[in-house]
This record gives structure tokens, C-alpha cells and sequence, in this order.
């Protein structure tokens, strides 16, 4: 009997859907230790001090500054997303068209760009914007204006800080579909008639559509959760939520009201996950690899 049992818990341990099971142990594991339990113990805290309690939640509503806080955070992110795309598309559009060794040559530049550290670049960044920088004495000597401009500590050195550091998680999604898509099919387009334009909006763009929803979802939200570029590149008016949990967590000490914006910013992450699902279906981005 206990033979028959060895040999069935045998069978089971190395049946291969078990097998797979025991492989994923080691991802689910740091998944739990990294990410669910701190948001766990975050939560915890956004509603016990030391007793339940939503005064944290309710603060954030009933004082306007919170709200605008949270309005400057999507607004920065929608702008971020939008030059993104504006710029990222036309350029994945030439990579997928250049040829092999070109196209290589450019990902591997655009992945070794995603390795510098970032406040290497937003200090390169305070460096090019701050007065009489590189910008600012060019303008002068050129004639374009004749005193400083300021573009530094304003919602332009923000949102080009962030659409500098975002923009290859844009490139890389739309490229990935473009280079996909059959090259016949534009040609046929232009065979029965269409011009080229007119073959791109017809025929190329909606096929890569995909591609831009996800490029589109990965700047949004990784926009929502930004802290290093607005503190550094961003005034008193482009202050962002993650840049509030800081100055809540490292000046004021008020560990349980950060908490508590910390569940705000995810709860409104997941509802924009959410509409954004409903809207376009993330069926349609299964098959994007790059």
C-alpha cells in the first residue's frame, strides 16, 4: 500500500504541469516578499493609527491642494504620454523601414540609453536648461531674446526630462508591430491606387495600433509614479504625488497620510488600467514581443 502511494506521489511530484508549478516557486516567492507585503503593510498603515481609521483618506479629499497635486500628476503624464507617441512614432516608423544592420545599430543605442542612470541625465539635463546654460546662451547670441529664459524648475523641463527617459518605452512597442506588419500590403494599397500617405492611414497605422496602446500604457503609468525628474527638473507647481509621499515620509514624518497616498495614487492607477481595458482590450497587445 505504501508502495502504490510512493509511486502516485511520484507520478504527481514529476507530472510535467507540476514541474512548471515548481518552476514558477522561486518568481511567486519574490513576487510575495517584494510587492505583496509591502503593499500589504502599506495598507495596513494608510488605516490603523493605532485604530481603523480613514481621517488619511478623507484628508486627501477635503483639502484642495491634494486634489490639484493629484490633477498636476495625470496632467503631467498626459502631456508626457502625448510627445512620447508624438515623437516615438515617426521614429519607430523610419527604424522599421531602415535596414537590418541600421535598425540594430539604433536598439542597441536606444537599450544602452535605458542603462545611464538616471540622474546622471536629469542632472545633464539642469546642466543644458539652467541659466545661462547651453540653451539659454544660445538664444542670446543667435537673437532670439535678448534677456534669460527660464527653462528650468517649470512644466517644460519637467515634461522633457521625463519624454527623454520614457521615450524608448514608446519606440520599442511600435517598432516591435511595424517591423511585424507585411511590407506587401502598403505596396498593394499603392497598387490599386492609394497613395503612399493614404496607404499608411488605411493600411499601416491601424495594424500598428497595438504597439502604440502599450507604448501608451507603459508611459502612463510609469508617468503616474514618477518622483526623480519632477524633484529635480520641476518647481513648487509641478509637484507630483510621489514627490508629496516624499516631502509626507522624509520632512512632516507622517508615515500613515503617505501611506494613504500611496493607495490613492494605486487605486487610481488601477482604475485607469481598468478603462483603459474596457476602451481597447489588452487582448489586442498578447502578441507584441520585441
Amino acid at each position: 500500500m505504501n508502495r502504490t502511494h510512493h509511486r502516485s506521489f511520484k507520478a504527481i511530484l514529476f507530472h510535467p504541469t507540476a514541474k512548471g508549478m515548481l518552476l514558477l516557486i522561486p518568481a511567486l516567492t519574490a513576487l510575495i516578499i517584494l510587492f505583496v507585503i509591502p503593499i500589504y503593510r502599506i495598507f495596513h498603515l494608510s488605516l490603523f493609527d493605532p485604530h481603523f481609521t480613514l481621517k488619511y483618506y478623507l484628508a486627501f479629499f477635503q483639502r484642495p491642494v491634494y486634489m490639484r497635486v493629484m490633477w498636476i500628476t495625470v496632467k503631467i503624464s498626459l502631456i508626457v504620454t502625448a510627445a512620447c507617441l508624438f515623437v516615438g512614432y515617426p521614429f519607430a516608423l523610419v527604424l522599421s523601414r531602415a535596414g537590418e544592420k541600421l535598425s540594430k545599430l539604433f536598439i542597441v543605442c536606444i537599450i544602452l540609453s535605458m542603462c545611464i542612470s538616471l540622474l546622471v541625465r536629469n542632472f545633464s539635463w539642469i546642466i543644458i536648461l539652467q541659466r545661462s546654460g547651453i540653451v539659454d546662451t544660445f538664444l542670446m547670441k543667435v537673437g532670439l531674446t535678448h534677456h534669460h529664459v527660464k527653462l528650468l524648475h517649470n512644466l517644460f523641463s519637467v515634461v522633457l526630462g521625463m519624454t527623454e527617459i520614457l521615450l524608448p518605452y514608446m519606440i520599442l512597442p511600435i517598432f516591435s508591430v511595424l517591423k511585424s506588419i507585411d511590407p506587401n500590403l502598403p505596396q498593394a494599397a499603392q497598387t490599386m491606387g492609394a497613395r503612399p500617405w493614404q496607404a499608411f492611414w488605411w493600411v499601416t497605422f491601424p495594424l500598428s495600433l497595438p504597439g502604440v496602446y502599450a507604448g501608451f500604457l507603459l508611459v502612463f503609468i510609469m508617468s503616474l509614479g514618477y518622483f526623480i525628474t519632477p524633484a529635480l527638473l520641476g518647481g513648487a507647481r509641478e509637484m507630483m504625488i510621489s514627490n508629496m509621499i516624499a516631502f509626507q515620509v522624509q520632512t512632516v514624518l507622517n508615515w500613515h497620510f503617505a501611506a494613504g497616498l500611496s493607495m490613492i495614487l494605486l487605486i487610481a492607477t488601477l482604475i485607469f488600467y481598468a478603462i483603459f481595458n474596457k476602451a481597447v482590450g489588452l487582448e489586442k497587445l498578447e502578441n507584441l514581443g520585441v
